[in-house]
C-alpha cells in the first residue's frame, strides 16, 4: 500500500469536497435571497387604472368598477362616438377601438368607419351634451341620456335627445368596451 499516493488523493477529494460546500453554499443563499424577495413582494399586487380624465374617486375590484368609473368612462365613450366632424372621426375611431372588448371588435370597427365615411361625404359633424348619467355597477353599464346636434355644411339639421347605454366589462385589470346602442329616451329622476 502506497501510504503518499492515498494521502495526496485524499487531500484532493478533500479540496473538491470543499469547492463543493462553497458552490452549495453559494447556492443556498442565492435561493433564500430570492425566497426573501419574493414573500416581501407577495400581497403588493396593485392594478393601476387610468381613466381619461380624473374627475372622482373611484374603486375596482376583481370583476367590476364603481359608479363613478362607469359614468368617467361612459362619458368618455360618448364623447369619442357622437361628438365627430369629419377632422376627427378618424382618430376617435382608432382612440375608441383601444377600449373595445376582442369579440365585438371588428363589427365596432366596421360601424365606425362606415360612420366616417358617411360625415366626411356629408360634410356633418355631431356633438352630443350629456345632461344624465345613470351607472349600474351590477350590470357594468351606463345610460347617458342628452342632446344630439346634427351639422351638415355648417348647418343644424337636428337637435333632439337622445339616450345611449354603454355597457362595459372589467377584466385582467383594463375595462373593455361591449356594446354602445341607442336606447329609447325616457328620463329618470336622479
Amino acid at each position: 500500500m502506497d501510504y503518499t499516493r492515498l494521502t495526496q488523493d485524499l487531500k484532493q477529494i478533500r479540496r473538491l469536497n470543499q469547492r463543493l460546500t462553497l458552490w452549495v453554499s453559494l447556492l443556498a443563499a442565492g435561493h433564500l435571497l430570492a425566497l426573501f424577495v419574493i414573500v416581501g413582494l407577495s400581497g403588493r399586487e396593485r392594478t393601476i387604472v387610468v381613466p381619461p380624465t380624473l374627475e372622482k374617486s373611484f374603486w375596482v375590484s376583481g370583476t367590476s368598477v364603481s359608479r363613478e368609473y362607469l359614468e368617467q368612462m361612459g362619458a368618455f365613450v360618448a364623447w369619442l362616438v357622437l361628438d365627430v366632424s369629419p377632422a376627427s372621426v378618424t382618430w376617435k375611431a382608432d382612440t375608441l377601438l383601444t377600449y373595445v372588448e376582442p369579440d365585438q371588435y371588428a363589427a365596432l370597427k366596421t360601424r365606425q368607419e362606415l360612420e366616417a365615411q358617411r360625415l366626411q361625404r356629408l360634410n356633418a359633424s355631431t356633438s352630443f351634451q350629456p345632461q344624465q348619467l345613470v351607472a349600474n355597477e351590477a350590470r357594468q353599464q351606463v345610460v347617458i341620456r342628452g342632446r344630439l346636434r346634427t351639422q351638415v355644411n355648417a348647418v343644424e339639421t337636428s337637435n333632439v335627445p337622445k339616450a345611449y347605454r354603454v355597457q362595459f366589462r372589467y377584466t385582467g385589470g383594463r375595462i373593455q368596451l361591449s356594446m354602445f346602442e341607442e336606447v329609447p329616451y325616457a328620463p329618470q329622476k336622479p
